[in-house]
């Protein structure tokens, strides 16, 4: 029973850690953009980011598909968003923590919308830089109460 107990807590313990914003990187806006290096991104695992705009912070992801494309969507979706969990990668699915649902890495992106689907958030790559533009991180923020 007290092994039980440890491992319940230690589980406990490492999914709050997982929620707090201490797994999103902070960047910062860069004109109208904000601008992530390629370099960061590995393929076929998510890199968490947070910025701060209009004093609310607005979370997301991005990860490089097998098939070489960057995808980008909020760290909330359209149904979940007011728990505030977001997603957790798991291999090559994206994980909701509130509804347990999964979605494949390589299916994100503006034909996959609605429902508990990590939002398609728009970016382009240009060079050696992906773009995220500031107005669509702004219209993304009610997802974040």
């Amino acid at each position: 029973m007290k092994k039980l107990l440890v491992l319940m807590i230690l589980t406990l313990t490492g999914m709050l850690a997982a929620c707090s914003n201490g797994s999103h990187k902070t960047v910062q806006a860069d004109g109208s953009v904000v601008k992530i290096p390629l370099a960061d991104l590995k393929p076929m695992q998510a890199s968490f980011y947070r910025i701060t705009l209009d004093g609310k912070e607005i979370r997301f992801f991005a990860v490089k598909g097998s098939d070489g494309r960057i995808r980008t969507a909020l760290d909330a979706c359209d149904v979940c968003f007011k728990e505030r969990k977001g997603y957790q990668q798991q291999g090559d699915v994206m994980l909701c923590r509130n509804c347990n649902l999964t979605f494949p890495i390589d299916r994100i992106g503006p034909s996959s919308v609605g429902g508990c689907n990590p939002h398609f958030l728009p970016s382009q790559v240009s060079g050696d830089q992906l773009l995220l533009p500031v107005d669509e991180l702004k219209q993304g923020a009610r997802f974040f109460p």
